[in-house]
């Protein structure tokens, strides 16, 4: 197989990065996902907000909305019987985790798998071989830290790692945000880590999972697509947060961005 240069490139910086930090263990058999209750903070996580690369990527405020440039890497989430989803990456804020997803999507590993975990207005959750949320590993073959960065918010949209303990436990599974709209009023009560103007008025306007910010790995934004997330999501018969019936990813593919 042939990798792409971000790829190469973003592998080699993760491998620099690990050759000073502990070897990290798996917790293979607990069950990846985030909180779903809007009055969960993540507490000393948010203080424990990891900035990747902040004194190159020049970025000052939150980024989620940035759309991606002609020539740049994108995902293409092609799901069975409802579309194409389109999603940008952030690889100059969050190298790991990109070079995980793209590495694996390159294998076809998430070809064929299932969103197993959906609750509505909160987010749908996909990427576990076995299909109950408590499998599943990253292109290293196991358990990763893909860490967090102050610059990427969960708002709707937002691509993220599923993790059972921390980011430490990032591997395959990801979920993509279908957050509620907040009042004015109340959306500070429900962040777990402070709000800049721009990410504040983006979770009035647009929805999101602020209780999420500084706990989880957000590493990409939908940009094309979003009402296919918010239909499956929101339209699809769930019992348990188990869909009744299946929502397959047809095709995970990394392709270039025409514009």
């Amino acid at each position: 197989m042939i990798l792409s240069k971000f790829l190469k490139k973003s592998i080699a910086c993760f491998l620099c990065a690990a050759m000073s930090a502990a070897v990290l263990s798996g917790c293979g058999k607990e069950e990846a996902g985030p909180l779903g209750s809007t009055m969960y903070k993540s507490g000393s996580a948010a203080e424990d907000y990891e900035i990747c690369l902040d004194s190159e990527s020049g970025y000052t405020d939150m980024v989620n909305y940035t759309l991606p440039q002609k020539g740049e890497e994108i995902i293409k989430m092609t799901i069975r019987g409802k579309g194409t989803i389109r999603i940008k990456l952030f690889p100059e804020l969050m190298p790991r985790a990109c070079a995980n997803f793209v590495g694996l999507a390159s294998q076809g590993y998430y070809d064929g798998l299932t969103f197993h975990r959906i609750i509505a207005d909160f987010m749908i959750q996909g990427g576990d071989p076995e299909g109950n949320g408590r499998g599943g590993e990253s292109i290293w073959g196991t358990k990763f830290d893909g860490g967090a960065s102050k610059y990427l918010y969960h708002v709707n949209g937002a691509l993220a790692y599923a993790n059972s303990s921390g980011t430490s436990t990032d591997g395959s599974q990801f979920y993509i945000v279908v957050g509620q709209k907040f009042p004015e009023e109340v959306i500070d009560d429900y962040a777990s880590a402070e709000l800049t103007d721009k990410a504040r008025q983006a979770y009035i306007e647009n929805g999101g999972a602020p209780w999420l910010d500084g706990g989880y790995t957000i590493f990409g934004q939908v940009f094309d697509g979003m009402s296919i997330v918010e239909d499956i999501c929101n339209n699809t018969e769930v019992v348990s947060e188990k869909p009744v019936e299946d929502v397959i990813i047809d095709k995970v593919e990394v392709v270039t961005y025409e514009g």
